[in-house]
């Protein structure tokens, strides 16, 4: 009961302590404890004469995000190989974090194991950062006794995972970038100059020339219902994203849309698809078997099609079809994940099949994301050019008919 108070103490609190060692060195550091006085008590057995304790209340901080979780894990897991307790590991990487937030997670959870719970059932009161991936491949470890090895392999797939996601990301920043940049440019311009022009042009006292009339018709709208254009903009996207969220009909159309895009569609569905073999090779590498791996391969996937996909083919698996097969059945892979994946079955290797096919996609998306800037600029530059210079024509048009008649 007594340690079971002092974890539930600790877990908020660092104290900060200055002491004297028995050569009257003046030392410093940092202790988690329950309390000044087990500060006290803890320093003197280790021969240190404390003289000053300052608690510090761990408060604040940003909120913890997927690439948080992939260090903590690569950093437990290099630990735990190193032979280092699992108590102490957690203290060592909570003091070593920058982010007081993942300093109390981390602090929870291990006053949850130092009071007996399995790490994986710590792991699963905290379903926001680790989801039910991490925590059955933890339990698996832990049931297995290599824990430290399935660590190492979890921390890599989320490496991989997140590389993966910020390739497309960054992929589609430049294009998202310009398009903002074009309507604030749009919108100055339509506000600020061509009211000028029009103030010019109602002097001459002459006929303007219909492109003209336009722009100028489209300038009067946009500055007597600008506050319309922004809402519908933000405020329609808005709603949509959340409509898109919320309503599973609306998600699938929008998930089957994007892999069906132009340009951005090959590297979606290329980005999926690594994922998927990258987490089910993970989980049944780990012993997982197959039809469980299945179910948490499905929450990864990231797109509806491909996780009503995976419920379809965890059915068939269930019912005693092959892998292969049930995937053949599905209809969303392409030729060489299944080819990949029938190897497997039949040379018993189908972890280290379904890997190699997730770092080929992987490295196929590396080509793509290098070769979509190189594509998608002059197109940007194309449109921008077209609809900038067409306004400016537009605009300039009174003034060599004007010139004309001089």
């Amino acid at each position: 009961m007594a340690t079971a108070l002092a974890a539930k103490n600790a877990k908020d609190f660092i104290y900060e302590w200055e002491g004297k060692d028995r050569t009257g060195k003046l030392v410093r550091g940092e202790l988690r404890a329950g309390g000044e006085a087990a500060v006290s008590a803890s320093m003197r057995r280790q021969g240190i004469l404390v003289t000053k304790v300052k608690k510090r209340r761990v408060t604040g901080g940003k909120s913890i995000g997927p690439k948080d979780v992939a260090i903590f894990t690569r950093q437990l897991s290099t630990m735990m190989r190193a032979g280092v307790p699992l108590l102490q590991a957690f203290d060592i990487v909570g003091r070593g974090s920058t982010n007081p937030r993942l300093t109390r997670l981390l602090n929870d959870i291990r006053s949850d194991v130092e009071t007996g719970t399995s790490l994986s059932s710590s792991f699963r009161k905290h379903p926001q950062y680790f989801d039910a991936l991490y925590c059955n491949l933890v339990e698996a470890g832990e049931a297995g006794g290599i824990l430290e090895a399935l660590l190492a392999r979890l921390a890599t797939y989320q490496e991989k995972t997140l590389a993966i996601k910020q390739k497309v990301k960054s992929a589609l920043i430049y294009p998202t970038a310009v398009i903002v940049v074009a309507f604030i440019v749009l919108s100055v311009i339509m506000i600020f100059v061509i009211p000028t022009f029009k103030e010019v042009f109602t002097s001459f006292g002459a006929a303007l020339p219909a492109p003209t009339l336009v722009v100028m018709a489209m300038s009067d709208f946009f500055i007597h219902y600008w506050w319309l254009n922004f809402t519908l903009i933000f405020g329609g996207g808005y709603m949509f994203i959340q409509v898109w969220r919320r309503n599973e009909k609306v998600q699938m159309f929008m998930d089957r849309f994007l892999l069906k895009m132009p340009v951005f569609g090959d590297l979606v569905l290329k980005s999926i698809v690594a994922r998927w073999t990258r987490t089910l090779s993970t989980m049944f590498s780990a012993g997982v078997p197959l039809v469980e791996a299945l179910d948490s391969v499905g929450g990864t996937a990231g797109n509806l099609v491909f996780s009503n996909a995976t419920l379809q083919i965890q059915r068939d698996v269930a019912a005693g079809s092959a892998l292969t097969t049930a995937m053949t059945t599905a209809n969303v892979f392409p030729t060489m994940v299944l080819q990949m994946a029938a190897i497997g079955e039949e040379s018993g290797a189908l972890d280290d099949m379904l890997a190699r096919a997730a770092e080929f996609y992987e490295e196929e998306i590396d080509e793509m994301v290098k070769g979509l800037s190189t594509l998608l600029e002059p197109i940007i530059i194309v449109v921008l050019g077209t609809m900038i210079g067409g306004i400016v024509v537009s605009m300039y048009l009174p003034i060599f008919k004007l010139g004309s008649v001089v």
